[in-house]
């Protein structure tokens, strides 16, 4: 039963687990390094078909997913998702791999305000004061980045904006999260298998080239469905409020990681920005914690 006014243990459990994974997502990104973040794509699509298919079918939840099969609308929606998700994944691959890593987390700390902001500008939601301060104290940062960066912080924007539009465009998919990752999925795998046909064919792949790699690679699908099933079923169990302060787990482990892990330095215009959009988030937080208790 979906709890909409309360959060219970199990969705709690499971979309902190969803976090926690996500923010470990680029130890395992880091060993792909020396792969192209194209190839690690299509390997993420690849293997994640048939884990997400075994749970549709485990659940028995695949009369959705041929509906839109059949639906040109619907197939047409789902092309559209699929491609922001494959951009999104394909800039976080190659944000690890030049050590950016840090980049990456300020994209997704930057993601919950240019929500809230899409749903100003493109759904007529009315802010609050907080709400609207938040936003354009993020702008600031944005700002800073562009003018003190050595280099225009695209990654960051480039994460922002890819899974900003993909989660609007995905409130417009009618079908459930699972049957619609499965769908986004399956759109992609065209491209990816040519891909990976062209590659193995002209001896660039790095699929079955030695062991490591080839396991590696293999491990991608889990990687891939499984925080994002155990997310989508942890989200029914918890409140919205919840699952928005939740969401910064994820790029706070990604930054940690960057930072101390990693070894990536942050130069003065990053200094400026990170503390400049957590200050944002603490105020949309409040805010949201404050509607949700309103509501």
């Amino acid at each position: 039963m979906t709890q909409q006014d309360q959060d219970t243990p199990s969705g709690l459990v499971l979309a902190i687990t969803a976090y926690v994974l996500w923010g470990f997502l680029p130890l395992y990104m880091k060993l792909l390094a020396h792969v192209p973040a194209v190839e690690v794509v299509a390997h993420r699509v690849i293997w994640s078909i048939p884990i997400a298919g075994a749970v549709l079918l485990i659940l028995r939840r695949t009369r959705d997913l041929r509906e839109a099969i059949r639906n040109p609308r619907m197939l047409a929606m789902g092309c559209v998702t699929a491609a922001l998700i494959s951009v999104n994944w394909g800039i976080y691959v190659y944000a690890i791999s030049i050590d950016r890593a840090a980049d990456a987390a300020l994209g997704y700390y930057i993601n919950p305000l240019f929500s809230m902001f899409l749903a100003i500008v493109l759904l007529g939601e009315r802010p609050s004061k907080m709400q609207l301060v938040s936003i354009l104290i993020a702008a600031a940062a944005v700002v800073v980045l562009f003018v003190a960066a050595p280099a225009p912080p695209w990654i960051p924007l480039g994460l922002t904006l890819s899974w900003g539009f993909y989660a609007y465009c995905k409130k417009s998919l009618p079908i459930g999260p699972n049957q619609g990752f499965l769908l986004e999925v399956l759109i992609l795998s065209v491209p990816a298998v040519g891909y990976l046909i062209y590659l193995g064919a002209s001896g660039k792949g790095a699929f079955l080239t030695n062991a490591s790699d080839t396991w590696i690679l293999l491990a991608a699908g889990v990687v891939t469905a499984v925080p994002l099933m155990i997310y989508a079923n942890g989200a029914k169990l918890i409140r919205l409020s919840t699952a928005g302060i939740l969401q910064y787990i994820a790029p706070s482990m990604i930054f940690i990681i960057a930072v101390f892990l990693f070894d990536e330095e942050l130069d003065p215009s990053r200094l400026i920005a990170f503390p400049m959009i957590w200050s944002a988030l603490v105020i949309y937080s409040i805010s949201m914690v404050r509607q949700m208790r309103r509501a």
